[in-house]
């Protein structure tokens, strides 16, 4: 048995509607999106905001107006904004984003960072300053051993440990399978990390049931997988919330909402 807590990526970077027509895009239909999945259970909100074109986007503008809707619609819902480049910013502009937003929470990948390490000095300095809760994105054993290798150097702080595992890939697809954590895990094992992960393709639930059983968080949504582990389509993302609690519940672990 173990307690958790469920973190909800709704959207992503790169899933338009024609993969699911009940992806949240707009401020509006975010703040609806949060607001139903922290009914489900959820209790915070990794968010990506889009441009004019559905396209990723960084801008703080866009941020700030997604932000401001989701505090209206989920106000106890905690919100944690990305600075992933999604192929397209440069860690100089994922710089600007935290700068001009000084956010509560921030995911920031460590192999996006590493391109710029005088960078990468900068925005984990930034983020201390501010008191920016950082999660930093480990795709493999080359970002843990960045990770290790700026803890040692003073980079990032090093209080700064709470990580996301990230299981699967979104292009070139690859489905994460439950196996796939135990790698993390093993690579990890002495870093003392407060860990969270997600995973791509319909054995999602599957994956972030181990992870809890193993004392890891989930984070669940749109962003990582649209499909039942059936191959059906998710109805939305407060579903696949609501289906995650109680196979969890089945199993004995505990939701902590807040």
């Amino acid at each position: 048995m173990a307690e958790y807590q469920i973190m909800v990526a709704p959207n992503g970077a790169r899933r338009q509607r024609r993969d699911h027509p009940a992806l949240p895009l707009s401020p509006a239909e975010l703040a609806q999106e949060a607001a139903d999945c922290h009914r489900a259970g959820a209790a915070a909100l990794h968010l990506h905001v889009r441009d004019a074109q559905g396209r990723h986007s960084l801008d703080a503008g866009r941020y700030r107006e997604a932000m401001a809707a989701v505090a209206e619609a989920a106000p106890e819902m905690a919100i944690q904004i990305t600075t992933e480049s999604a192929g397209i910013y440069t860690p100089d502009q994922q710089f600007a984003c935290l700068q001009a937003l000084r956010p509560a929470a921030a995911s920031v990948s460590v192999r996006e960072m590493a391109q710029a390490p005088e960078i990468a000095t900068r925005a984990y300095a930034l983020c201390a300053e501010t008191g920016t809760q950082v999660q930093h994105i480990l795709y493999g054993d080359s970002c843990v051993a960045q990770l290790q290798t700026w803890y040692r150097a003073g980079v990032i702080p090093d209080a700064m440990r709470d990580v996301i595992f990230v299981l699967g890939k979104y292009a070139p697809p690859v489905l994460a399978q439950p196996q796939d954590l135990s790698g993390f895990l093993s690579a990890t094992r002495t870093m003392d990390l407060n860990w969270s992960l997600c995973a791509f393709g319909r054995q999602e639930r599957a994956c972030l049931l181990a992870g809890i059983a193993a004392g890891g968080n989930p984070r669940i949504g749109f962003e990582n997988n649209v499909e039942t582990p059936e191959g059906d389509p998710l109805a939305t993302n407060a579903a696949s919330v609501a289906a995650l609690v109680t196979a969890a519940s089945a199993a004995g672990h505990i939701l902590r909402k807040g």
